[in-house]
């Protein structure tokens, strides 16, 4: 059930039956979605469907509590629990091998890591499952996130308990950006569960764009250059030349950019068509011109997550300029461990972590700033390199790897045969040349024609997306790629 498998547009065609069936009877509608975004998280995630229904269920009640208590300690108490028992269930599915590893390390034990959902589903079903295996539930760290938001926004005064647990329950795992976001707040999705629905013909025009959009970033761009060159060289990168390993990091900007913004827009493009307005959560980041100016358009529903529940309660920027950076460096470290139990996560965070913290001294010291357009190009020049030497970290299985892809960055570049680099790489490199163009594009430019296509006559719009969906399934892999953010 992947939004570049035929299975998920056969699954949609349902849900919009059904949809626009119920979709003036506001309770069953919603409920409706809820029963078919479970149904959804069940052939994505299989018995960890429990999960979810758990998480469901106890942050519901403790939403409940936290605005129902008129004591603070009461309040205190429930939110503490509500990020106790979330991070708890996230960090025991994500972390256990990390903590197991690292215990036995220090203590010279040989505990093994069991699963002990996978144990209590053997008792309960008398099934086979291995317990000695833990396999990360999809879209467990973004609806964790989710709920955990949840709670401290009611315990903040910010949103009201919904209405039910049905309706919370559709919050929690309405289906389009269940697996890999954008991380939604209540405050932004709660009110409309309880909207008439809504969907003007320049909206639907707009979804079904972004989802075109979406499919062309994931498909035609991002898994191409990953299955044939990307993964190749991140793989054995001694085998390949500075040059081409080099190509291979500039190749993962485009691709990992194209894959999580492919699926962003599709979420928001499914959700659309079904009356839903999800946030944005790229503004083409690769157009910063500073780190800070990166996380602004990169990921945005985690950054301002980070931000506003990690980064303001630990102080952020209020308590002096050592503790400033101090924070910077906790939230990035922390948002890189967000991403997996791996010191490379970690390098990957404190690298952005420093050039947020230096960012901030230089223009608290000196107020200097690029100026002009050359110094808005050299400002997007080094914020992109910055960013590029930090996915080698994200992206390599080791550091070893790391080391041997700047080993050979460093070194080895063979001039003499860069024309047969060219050559023998160049559909993999004008894919790559395309997807940066049409990347850094200005934005009136891309706004023109995304407006051309939305108000395009349905005699012409018809063709242009039987065109493109043709051009896209022919070009697919004979493998379907997961979505990069799946993993996390």
């Amino acid at each position: 059930m992947i939004f570049t498998h035929w299975s998920f547009w056969v699954f949609f065609l349902a849900v919009l039956a059904g949809f626009s069936a119920l979709q003036k009877r506001m309770q069953l509608r919603n409920i409706w979605l809820f029963v078919v975004s479970l149904f959804f998280y069940y052939k994505c995630g299989g018995y960890y469907f429990f999960l979810l229904i758990f998480s469901t269920i106890v942050d519901y009640f403790i939403g409940w509590g936290i605005y129902n208590s008129t004591t603070p300690n009461k309040r205190k108490f429930l939110v503490g629990l509500s990020v106790f028992v979330n991070l708890f269930v996230l960090s025991y599915f994500k972390y256990a091998y990390f903590y197991t590893d690292l215990f036995n390390t220090i203590l010279g034990t040989d505990i093994k890591v069991v699963n002990y959902l996978a144990l209590g589903m053997n008792e309960i079903a008398n099934t086979s499952l291995d317990i000695y295996t833990i396999i990360l539930p999809v879209g467990i760290s973004f609806y964790t996130f989710q709920t955990i938001s949840y709670s401290i926004d009611i315990y903040r005064y910010k949103v009201k308990p919904v209405k039910n647990i049905l309706d919370f329950g559709f919050y929690v795992s309405f289906f389009p950006q269940l697996v890999a976001g954008p991380i939604v707040r209540a405050a932004e999705f709660v009110p409309q569960i309880y909207r008439k629905f809504k969907l003007s013909a320049y909206e639907f025009g707009y979804a079904t764009f972004l989802i075109l959009n979406g499919l062309v970033k994931k498909i035609v761009i991002s898994d191409y250059i990953s299955v044939n060159f990307v993964d190749r060289v991140f793989e054995q990168p001694l085998l390949y030349s500075g040059f081409e390993n080099l190509m291979a990091v500039y190749g993962y900007g485009i691709q990992i950019y194209c894959d999580f913004s492919g699926y962003t827009n599709i979420a928001i493009g499914v959700a659309l068509l079904l009356g839903f307005r999800l946030p944005v959560n790229f503004r083409s980041p690769y157009k910063a011109t500073s780190i800070t100016d990166f996380w602004r358009r990169w990921h945005i529903s985690l950054s301002s997550w980070l931000k506003d529940y990690l980064y303001i309660p630990l102080g952020g920027n209020r308590r002096g300029t050592v503790r400033t950076y101090t924070n910077l460096m906790i939230t990035m470290i922390l948002g890189g461990l967000w991403h997996g139990a791996n010191m490379r996560f970690i390098i990957w965070g404190a690298i952005h972590g420093l050039a947020l913290a230096f960012d901030k001294f230089i223009k608290s010291v000196t107020n200097f700033r690029f100026s002009g357009q050359w110094g808005r190009a050299l400002s997007i020049f080094i914020t992109f390199h910055i960013v590029s030497f930090a996915w080698i970290f994200f992206r390599a299985q080791s550091t070893e790897v790391v080391g041997n892809m700047l080993q050979q960055i460093g070194t080895d570049w063979q001039w003499g045969q860069t024309f047969e680099y060219l050559a023998g790489y160049k559909w993999i490199f004008l894919l790559m040349l395309v997807g940066f163009v049409f990347h850094w594009l200005p934005s009136r430019v891309k706004e023109s024609y995304i407006r051309w296509y939305i108000v395009v006559p349905w005699y012409l719009k018809i063709p242009i997306i039987v065109i493109v969906v043709f051009f896209i399934f022919q070009i697919q892999s004979a493998d379907i790629q997961p979505f990069i953010y799946f993993q996390f």
